[in-house]
C-alpha cells in the first residue's frame, strides 16, 4: 500500500467512526506511524511527527467551530507539510544550472524537463552534454533538446567534461544553461573528481542533484556524498507518478536540510513541476488541487490552438480535438488525483484509458463529413465498417463510440436549457479566465 492510500484509509477510518475520542485518536496515530514507517519515512521523525499529532490534538484546545474530527484532520495536513520541506519558488532569471545523479536517477530526462519549464516561462534555454561516460548520453540529450527546443552543445568525441564546458559555454547566450554531467553505478572517488572539474570550469548558480523517489530515506546519505563533493543547493526527485511514492526521500531530503527544489510526476517534457508540501500533502490526503487542474486545462488547449471558432455545435470533430488534448493532460488517474478522486480501482482506469485510445483511433479513421454527422454511419453499413477496419477496431466498437457520442450531445443540449447549472459553471470558468463559448457545442 503506497504512503498516500494507507493515509487516506486512516483518516476514512477515524471520520467515519461513531465515536471519536483519545483511544480513537491513539489508535489512528499507530495506524499513521505504521503506514509511514512502510513507505521509509526514516523512523525517528515517524516518532517526532506522532508526538507532535498527538500534543496538538489531545492537549490543546480544539479551535472553536472544529469538531475533534476537522482538528486531527487539519493537525495531520499541517505536520505532514512541515515534515515535507518548504515550497520552492524557481527563479526566473538568467542562470547557469548542473545537474548530478546515478545512473538511473532520470537526470539527462531531467535536464529536457527543466529546459521546457523555462521555456514555458519564456527564457530561452541550452543544453550542455558533459556526460562522457555512459553510451548514447550525448544522443539522448540531443534528442531531448529537439524535443524541447532548447538549443543544444556537446561533443561526441571529446572525454574530457570540463574541456567541454570551456570549449561550448563562450558560445552559449541562452537565459538558463544547463549541464548534464556524468553518472556511475555508485558514487565514487572518480565520480567526485570529474564533477569537481565540471563544477569549476561552469560556476552554475544552481547545483542540483537528481534521484529517484523510490530510494527512500537513503536519499539523505545520497544527497550528503553529492554535497560534500560539490555543494549541492537542491534535489530533483523523479518517479513520483501519482503522490503515493516518495514521501520517504521527502522526508529523508528535509531532515538533512537539502531542499526538494521540483518532482518529477510523469513521462512527458511537461510532467516536471517545483515542490510545493502544500499541493503534494493535500494529494496525498485526497484533496481535491483545482488549481493545479485549471493550470493543465489551460497549457493543453494553448498548446493545441484550440478555438472558440468552429466550436458551436458539437461534433465528432470537434470531440476529436477536444479527446486528442485532454489525452494531452497526462494519465486518467493524474487528473482524477487533481479532482481529489484519489481511490478510484486500477482496472476501471486502465479500461478507461483504453477506451479513450480506442476512440480517437476511430474519429481518425473517419472522413471530415462523417465527424460532421455522424447519422452518415448510421446509415451506411460500408463505411461503418471501412471505419472499424481502418481503426483496428470492431463493428460494436464504432457503434458503442456513436452511442456514446449521441448520449453526450443530448445531455449538452439539455445543461444548455438549465440556465441554474450554466451560470455556475460559468463563474467557476470566469475565475480561469475562460468562457462558456470555447466549450464545444456551448457556444451561442
Amino acid at each position: 500500500m503506497d504512503l498516500g492510500q494507507g493515509l487516506r484509509q486512516a483518516l476514512s477510518k477515524l471520520t467515519g467512526a461513531g465515536l471519536v475520542d483519545e483511544a480513537a485518536v491513539k489508535s489512528f496515530l499507530r495506524e499513521i506511524q505504521r503506514v509511514l514507517i512502510a513507505n521509509d519515512v526514516p523512523v525517528k521523525l515517524v516518532f517526532e511527527l506522532s508526538k507532535s499529532i498527538e500534543k496538538k490534538v489531545l492537549s490543546a484546545d480544539v479551535p472553536k467551530g472544529l469538531s475533534l474530527r476537522e482538528q486531527v484532520v487539519r493537525v495531520v495536513y499541517e505536520e505532514l507539510v512541515s515534515l515535507m520541506g518548504e515550497k520552492y519558488e524557481p527563479s526566473l532569471k538568467p542562470r547557469k544550472l548542473l545537474l548530478l545523479g546515478l545512473y538511473g536517477s532520470g537526470k539527462s530526462t531531467s535536464c529536457g524537463k527543466l529546459s521546457a519549464f523555462y521555456k514555458s516561462r519564456g527564457l530561452s534555454a541550452a543544453l550542455i552534454s558533459c556526460d562522457t561516460d555512459r553510451p548514447a548520453a550525448f544522443a539522448q540529450l540531443k534528442q531531448l533538446s529537439q524535443k524541447t527546443g532548447a538549443q543544444f552543445y556537446g561533443s561526441e568525441k571529446e572525454a574530457d567534461s570540463a574541456k567541454i564546458v570551456r570549449e561550448n559555454l563562450p558560445h552559449v547566450k541562452e537565459d538558463i544553461v544547463i549541464v548534464d554531467s556524468a553518472g556511475r553505478s555508485a558514487f565514487d572517488e572518480v565520480l567526485v573528481k570529474q564533477l569537481q572539474a565540471i563544477n569549476s570550469a561552469f560556476a552554475p548558480q544552481e547545483k542540483i542533484l537528481v534521484m529517484p523517489a523510490d530510494i527512500g530515506q537513503v536519499a539523505a546519505r545520497q544527497a550528503q556524498q553529492f554535497h560534500e563533493a560539490v555543494g549541492l543547493t537542491g534535489v530533483i526527485l523523479t518517479k513520483l507518478d501519482g503522490s503515493g511514492k516518495g514521501g520517504g526521500a521527502l522526508a529523508a531530503c528535509h531532515a538533512a536540510q537539502v531542499p526538494v527544489l521540483f518532482i518529477g510526476t510523469g513521462e512527458k517534457m511537461g510532467d516536471l513541476e517545483p515542490f510545493d508540501s502544500k499541493k503534494f500533502v493535500g494529494r496525498l490526503l485526497g484533496f481535491p488541487d483545482f488549481e493545479a487542474l485549471m493550470q493543465k486545462v489551460q497549457e493543453v488547449a494553448q498548446e493545441e490552438k484550440l478555438e472558440a471558432e468552429g466550436m458551436d455545435k458539437l461534433t465528432l470533430g470537434a470531440f476529436y480535438k477536444q479527446l486528442k488534448a485532454a489525452r494531452k493532460m497526462g494519465p486518467l488517474s493524474s487528473v482524477f488525483g487533481m479532482m481529489g478522486a484519489t481511490d478510484l480501482p486500477p482496472e476501471m482506469m486502465k479500461t478507461s484509458e483504453d477506451k479513450l485510445k480506442r476512440y480517437e483511433c476511430i474519429i481518425s479513421s473517419m472522413t471530415a463529413a462523417e465527424r460532421d454527422d455522424t447519422s452518415l454511419l448510421r446509415k451506411s453499413k460500408s463505411r461503418l465498417a471501412r471505419v472499424a477496419k481502418g481503426s483496428g477496431c470492431s463493428e460494436q466498437d464504432v457503434r458503442e463510440l456513436l452511442t456514446q457520442f449521441e448520449k453526450i450531445c443530448a445531455m449538452m443540449e439539455g445543461f444548455k436549457k438549465d440556465r441554474g447549472m450554466r451560470k455556475k459553471l460559468e463563474k467557476m470558468l470566469k475565475k480561469t479566465g475562460m468562457s462558456m463559448d470555447k466549450l464545444p457545442g456551448m457556444g451561442g
